[in-house]
């Protein structure tokens, strides 16, 4: 059974609680993408077995619960012991120390907002919430922006699923497009923080 079959069997057979378990597991555990789930279930929808609004509510709720658990872990847990865990297990769960590095450096270099956008980007939305509990962001900002980003993603694939599942080739190239454009939109930012940070910092300071 190949891995959309999985996934629609679980979805068949649990619902909306089917969808909100899977989207857990992509936040936890990032081989099972969110770009898989969230199409299925639109498809499952557009044949009438379930709603729109309510595979995107369960796809949300699942991705969120995530997101809050990875966050207190970062928080709770000592960096330390948090990366010695990561050495020993990290292979099982397909996370290697570099990838929390990399993501922390990201939270640490762009600020809050990044949370936002992590959430819509693959592989970073399954790790940005442990480096926003590491660096103690408010809980309250973490959810507002961690809950805008994944409803829009979780919307915008189960929408994909529900209209378009029936040609894969046109779902796959607008998936694509999103993320080229979402890709674009994080850089541009990126390349603003950078030039207000030490271009008109400096031109103050001169």
């Amino acid at each position: 059974m190949g891995l959309e079959e999985w996934v629609l069997s679980i979805m068949e057979k649990l619902g909306y609680l089917g969808i909100a378990f899977l989207m857990f597991l992509d936040n936890v555990f990032p081989p099972i993408p969110s770009e898989i789930i969230m199409p299925s279930a639109g498809y499952t929808a557009s044949k009438g077995e379930l709603t729109l609004i309510g595979v995107i509510i369960a796809g949300s709720i699942g991705s969120i619960v995530a997101a809050m658990l990875l966050y207190w872990v970062g928080r709770k847990v000592p960096q330390s012991q948090l990366f010695k865990f990561i050495e020993c297990y990290g292979k099982y769960l397909r996370i290697q120390v570099t990838d929390l590095e990399k993501a922390l450096n990201w939270f640490n270099k762009h600020g809050h907002r990044i949370v936002f956008f992590g959430r819509m980007i693959p592989a970073v939305r399954s790790l940005i919430s442990i480096p926003a509990g590491m660096s103690r962001m408010p809980f309250a900002k973490f959810m507002i922006y961690s809950s805008a980003g994944t409803v829009i993603w979780t919307s915008f694939l189960a929408y994909l699923g529900y209209h378009f599942s029936e040609n894969q080739a046109l779902m796959t190239a607008i998936m694509q497009r999103m993320s080229y454009f979402i890709l674009t939109i994080v850089t541009i930012y990126i390349a603003w923080w950078c030039f207000k940070r030490f271009y008109l910092n400096k031109s103050k300071n001169s």
